[in-house]
């Protein structure tokens, strides 16, 4: 199970569960609120022996589910809700831990803060309480649920935020009822407040939203809470009858499922992964959304290392046949294998821990179909008690040929005080330390060795230098590649061929690109200085250090794209760009929805960064895509060192003369298994489809000291 609270430390929890509304004509009885709050409560007290009294309950339940609904105190009305989080604020000390769970309807109303949504026709979004009625009744609107929560995370508090519970629209799909209400609420309701004044309302808002423009689901982001809501926001959340009796909100059930049967050390980002994964395979219109810093220990105030992996969706009833969260935009292709993980495995390393080996089939925009892989097809003996399930990692292993890069061992150079010549000393260690290289490469499946002369080209040539390091180049030598690899150091040659493969997986990503898809006059992505116009010169931009700019990003299409950015920067690093500050999976961009974004940057440290090229990737695509696991950690972090690369490597040639797809040079950053080589006989080149459903766009800048 998931780590307990730190003893230490004392935890509070807020459960508000509403089933039974008072009589409206937007929001019906639900049936599965109160149990989610029964099982999290379940969960807290028995299985993490939080005592009762630290845990704040709040429930309506329904009168055709239960005997009784409540006494006055317990009832979750929008006066009680505000009470219960006055009260935590004022008992919980600092460092000490508050959970926050609601599951209910979310709503939408006709907003009440003009001067903050720009116009009275636009809306709040909010839970809603018990009592809110057809007119009487008060939402707990976003705004004030921020102030809410800025109380409680200015006093130190450690806060989490889950919500089972949607935004707006409503229906009910055969057993599946969805919780939100009938369209927004335009009546006109008290605008008076029992969190604060409208002045101090407003002035946290703005405090919190940074001056953030388009719309926030349900809060806005922060660094000082998380929240997991349980859909976004034109999505549907979803209660089912899971055991065939009894109804529950898909977040909440396979939630507390998952923490129920996962190991300590689970983060916020690996509990979230496992739940989208069985949410996806029974409600494909839903998909939580996670706000805040994943890397936090659930349950826990550490902050845990994230492992990045593409993850199961689904599987067949045989253990056969499975679907992966990665497609044609994350650059798979047909032939690309992967390991199956344990759910709660986190050190990829360990090879007796996998459960399978599937090889990819059949490739989608933002999914791919995998067949598991017999013993005799370069598979593993899968046990009874292997069975893979939704959720579990699954880790890259062997790429596609056409991912491999080729390396040129140059060891013939002369005796002589010119550059390109060798002190004498250094003449006859040079056929030494490149034959150790040759086998640091032997049986990695990333970079392999050609010969001069041979057809295909080299993609890096590696010789030894004058100062007795290892010398990199792509016709010309890496002059920034921080600390030498000296030839007489112990195991030079194994972190020199790491740093190749490394340069490799950066030059995939930065080589990806799909011009022919039909989304490309769609997206509209372009960097703009701080006042928001636009540079004279777009291809020549230099900004510099500790200058801001703003991102523009526009879908003009008429069906909503999701979005993700990754920062190819001067370190050798891709990072994931936090798009308004969300630290989700990808942002997703209404149709017509236009957003700016401020980019704030800085130079990496040392006398070699006295300017640097960066790049901003945007990826968009209609599917559900994962871009997290194509990120790298900055070169220093693998080997202590750090690289710049400006220069663009020439394009792969086969031997007919025949283009490289580039979607399928990209590969992911985690799990890349040096020892286990792609599968011969694997080229895969088909041309990127015209009507793929996902586009790529770009801008680079240049860094300067001054």
């Amino acid at each position: 199970m998931a780590d307990k609270p730190d003893k230490k430390l004392n935890f509070y929890a807020l459960l508000i569960g509403i089933d039974y509304y008072l009589p409206n004509r937007l929001y019906k009885n639900l049936k599965g609120a109160v149990r989610d709050i029964n099982l999290v409560a379940s969960y807290l007290s028995q299985t993490l022996k939080i005592p009762s009294e630290r845990i704040f309950r709040l429930t309506s339940p329904n009168p055709e589910v239960a005997e009784t609904i409540g006494t006055k105190d317990s009832e979750p009305t929008y006066e009680n809700i505000v009470a219960k989080f006055n009260a935590i604020t004022e008992i919980a000390q600092p460092g000490e831990q508050v959970y926050i769970y609601y599951s209910g309807h979310g709503g939408r109303a006709t907003t009440i803060y003009p001067e903050l949504r720009g116009g009275a026709d636009q809306y709040d979004e909010g839970i809603v309480p018990m009592d809110v009625g057809d007119r009487e009744g008060r939402y707990l609107r976003d705004v004030e649920l921020t102030t809410l929560l800025k109380r409680m995370t200015d006093k130190g508090l450690i806060v989490t935020v889950i919500i089972d519970s949607c935004h707006s629209g409503g229906a009910t799909r055969g057993d599946a009822a969805i919780r939100a209400g009938d369209g927004i609420d335009t009546a006109h309701r008290d605008k008076e407040s029992s969190v604060a004044p409208l002045e101090e309302l407003i002035a946290n808002w703005k405090a919190q939203t940074g001056g953030l423009d388009g719309d926030i689901a349900w809060i806005p982001p922060a660094n000082n809470y998380l929240l997991l809501a349980a859909c976004r926001p034109n999505e549907y959340a979803y209660e089912y009858a899971f055991d065939g009796k009894e109804r529950h909100g898909a977040l909440t059930y396979w939630l507390i499922q998952t923490l129920a049967t996962s190991s300590p050390g689970l983060s916020f980002r690996k509990l979230y992964e496992r739940v989208c994964a069985q949410i996806q395979s029974k409600f494909p219109q839903q998909l939580p959304m996670l706000v805040g810093d994943g890397t936090r220990a659930v349950f826990g105030n550490d902050n845990l290392p994230h492992h990045y992996s593409v993850i199961v969706s689904s599987v067949d009833s045989n253990q056969k046949q499975i679907t992966l969260n990665a497609g044609l935009a994350q650059g798979l292709s047909s032939g690309t294998r992967f390991a199956i993980y344990p759910l709660n495995a986190t050190d990829f390393s360990n090879r007796q821990q996998q459960l399978a080996i599937v090889e990819i089939l059949e490739v989608q925009a933002s999914k791919s179909v995998a067949k598991v892989l017999e013993p005799q097809e370069g598979g593993i003996e899968v046990g009874e008690e292997s069975k893979i399930e939704p959720g579990a990692p699954a880790v890259l292993v062997a790429a596609p040929v056409d991912l491999v890069r080729r390396v040129l061992l140059l060891d013939n150079k002369e005796a002589g005080d010119k550059e390109h010549q060798l002190p004498a000393e250094l003449v006859d260690k040079q056929q030494e330390a490149l034959e150790k290289v040759r086998q640091a490469l032997t049986g990695n499946g990333w970079v392999v060795e050609v010969k001069a002369g041979d057809t295909l080209k080299s993609h890096y040539q590696v010789a030894v230098g004058r100062d007795g390091e290892y010398e990199v180049s792509s016709e010309t030598p890496f002059t920034n590649l921080g600390i030498p690899l000296k030839i007489d150091d112990l195991l030079a040659e194994n972190a020199l061929v790491k740093r190749l493969v490394h340069l490799s997986k950066y030059q995939a990503v930065q080589s990806l690109d799909n011009p022919d898809s039909e989304l490309t006059t769609y997206v509209e992505f372009e960097l703009l200085d701080v006042n928001r116009k636009p540079f004279a010169d777009p291809s020549n931009i230099v900004i510099k250090k500790g200058e801001s700019m703003v991102l523009r990003i526009k879908n003009t299409s008429s069906q909503p794209l999701n979005i993700a950015i990754l920062d190819l920067d001067s370190t050798w690093a891709i990072y994931k760009f936090s798009i308004k500050r969300n630290e989700d999976i990808f942002y997703p961009l209404d149709s017509k929805e236009e957003i700016y974004d401020t980019v704030n940057t800085e130079l990496p440290d040392g006398e070699a960064y006295k300017q640097a090229k960066e790049t901003l990737k945007l990826f968009a695509t209609r599917g559900i895509a994962q871009f997290d696991w194509l990120t790298l950690p900055a070169l220093h972090e693998d080997l202590g060192q750090k690289g710049n690369l400006d220069e663009e490597l020439e394009n792969v040639v086969n031997k007919k003369g025949l283009g490289i797809n580039p979607l399928n040079q990209l590969l992911g950053t985690i799990g890349a298994d040096l020892e286990n080589p792609p599968p011969e006989g694997r080229r895969v080149r088909s041309k990127p489809n015209p009507n793929a459903e996902w586009v790529t766009k770009q801008v680079t800048f240049t860094l300067t000291q001054s």
